[in-house]
């Protein structure tokens, strides 16, 4: 990337109890550098295949979109096992796309549930693989599309402002829970 990376968006999704099905509140965090700009939402299906669809549709119809330079997402699946086609999302966008996890993801663990319990979890699995190796940056995890290791470990540290994890994953968590819970918790 030849730029400094200011203009993000990071989304995660809500909480939401183990027996629910339907669907689940998706929030968008974007930051202009330090500085939240704003807050977009929709909604994606528990276990569904829309992720990749609502990000894309979301980001596109913003009107922040002409400044967004990359997008980061808190992990590569959303509502229990809607997993997001990065590579997808990436070739709509034209905006690098990094799924970041605080720990290292079990992948034979994610593997066993998705193939045994998941319906189209052999599709699901194959594209957690087409996203690439699970890479360590910055203190923290990474799947990523559209930007190099490097320049990933550097947004990431730039944007960690309070703690390892990008200050517009933090608020979009922090967010999607205070609207779920009616009170959001400190563990962002």
């Amino acid at each position: 990337m030849a730029r400094r990376v200011s203009h993000v968006i990071g989304f995660d999704d809500a909480p939401f109890p183990r027996n629910h099905r339907g669907d689940v509140l998706l929030v968008g965090a974007v930051y202009a550098g330090p500085r939240l700009e704003g807050v977009l939402s929709d909604k994606v299906r528990r276990d569904g295949i829309n992720a990749t669809r609502t990000i894309v549709r979301l980001v596109s119809k913003s009107h922040y979109r002409e400044h967004l330079q990359a997008v980061l997402l808190q992990g590569i699946t959303f509502a229990g096992f809607n997993v997001v086609d990065l590579q997808a999302a990436f070739d709509a966008l034209k905006l690098p796309v990094i799924a970041v996890s605080r720990r290292q993801p079990d992948m034979e663990a994610v593997r066993t549930v998705l193939l045994d319990h998941v319906p189209g979890g052999q599709r699901k699995w194959r594209l957690i693989q087409k996203a690439g190796p699970v890479e360590p940056a910055a203190g923290v995890y990474v799947q990523r599309t559209g930007i190099s290791l490097r320049d990933t470990e550097a947004l990431i540290e730039r944007l960690a402002l309070n703690g390892r994890l990008p200050e517009p994953l933090r608020t979009a968590h922090l967010i999607a829970g205070g609207i779920a819970r009616g009170e959001s918790r400190h563990r962002a």
